[in-house]
């Protein structure tokens, strides 16, 4: 009878001890897979995160051999099991941002359902032409600038936004924003018109018409606005100038538009055979607005054009003192005395340079 209690009690031991051994060794299997599902599976030999750009057609196989240079990939075989459990057949074609360590669930749901990391476009209101502009907006974008520049003069595609070939850069405010690397021009047109509109908000758009302008118009003044002056205290009153100009019909006479119409935009000098220019651009030969801006103006100077003061500036010169600033005149008598000024200015640092 005791010989069979200790058999007994044996067997027992034993049945548990095994047991005991199986449960540890399934714990840890769940614990390690848990980690690599979850919590760490990849991990940066730098320590910092890594981005990718990854094109249709592109392979698990190339994405993971792009993710080697980067990462260490702790244990492959359960990535493998991982991907199979999530039917992990090919990456979506984006952008993608992935952490300094990442789990494999993480991992294959970001490139499995395209779960991208916006990209940041940015421009400001240096770029003048559509090249530059098409240039600057897909410096970081799947989309060639070539591709971008056909759209932004494609009559019948901008036909839509209410925009033509010379006026498609109004479309494009500068400032920065967060879109996706993959974009197509129709999409980028989309959310372009998005903040327009949310900048041409009714407020904004009833000043426009109390000056008798569109926004496109007011662009194209805040574009030579900001060509006359680099000097932002004067700019209120060169809208005003110009304002004043539109009003009365006048020709303009914007030298800002002269450069842009010979495409030199660091002349210093406007000589009479520039002003000869034949170009819809040239506001000397030509009356009233030019056919679209000049520059992408920014947003702050849209706002200067639509809250300019009221004044009767009519012409402004260089001011003799060469110290960034101009004199502004409401007569022309006015404006030629102070263009008298200024060329003997000049005419005497000319001749104290040659003696």
């Amino acid at each position: 009878m005791g010989q069979y209690k200790w058999t007994k009690a044996r067997i027992i031991r034993w049945t548990l001890g095994i047991s005991g051994w199986l449960i540890c060794i399934v714990l840890v299997f769940v614990i390690e897979q848990y980690y690599r599902w979850q919590v760490c599976n990849f991990e940066s030999y730098d320590g910092q995160s890594h981005s990718y750009n990854i094109v249709e057609g592109t392979s698990i196989d190339s994405l993971l051999t792009l993710m080697r240079e980067d990462y260490e990939i702790s244990a492959e075989r359960d990535l493998k099991l991982h991907m199979r459990i999530l039917l992990f057949r090919y990456p979506e074609p984006g952008h993608y941002t992935v952490p300094a360590q990442i789990g494999d669930r993480e991992l294959i749901e970001k490139f499995k359902y395209g779960r991208q990391t916006p990209v940041r476009i940015t421009w400001n209101n240096f770029v003048r032409t559509r090249e530059e502009l098409a240039g600057k907006v897909t410096t970081h974008l799947l989309m060639d600038s070539v591709t971008l520049l056909q759209r932004l003069e494609d009559e019948e595609f901008l036909a839509p936004y209410g925009l033509n070939k010379e006026t498609s850069r109004c479309l494009f405010i500068p400032n920065t924003y967060e879109v996706y690397w993959n974009i197509t021009p129709e999409q980028l047109f989309d959310r372009m018109q998005r903040e327009y509109n949310k900048f041409w908000n009714e407020e904004r758009r009833a000043k426009a018409e109390a000056i008798g302008l569109t926004p496109v118009e007011v662009a194209i003044v805040a574009s030579i606005v900001e060509g006359e002056s680099h000097n932002k205290q004067e700019l209120p009153l060169i809208a005003s100038l110009y304002l004043n100009r539109v009003r009365k019909g006048m020709p303009l006479q914007a030298c800002p538009t002269i450069k842009y119409a010979v495409g030199d935009f660091k002349l210093r000098r406007i000589l009479y055979s520039h002003l000869a220019v034949d170009s819809p651009y040239n506001t000397y030969k030509h009356p009233g607005l030019p056919p679209g801006p000049i520059r992408c103006p920014s947003p702050e100077t849209l706002d200067i054009v639509l809250n300019a003061p009221k004044t009767d500036y009519l012409y402004m010169c260089a001011s003799p003192e060469l110290n960034n600033t101009h004199i502004f005149s409401a007569s022309y008598s006015g404006h030629a005395a102070a263009a008298r000024q200024y060329r003997h200015t000049m005419d005497t640092i000319r001749w104290e340079l040659m003696e």
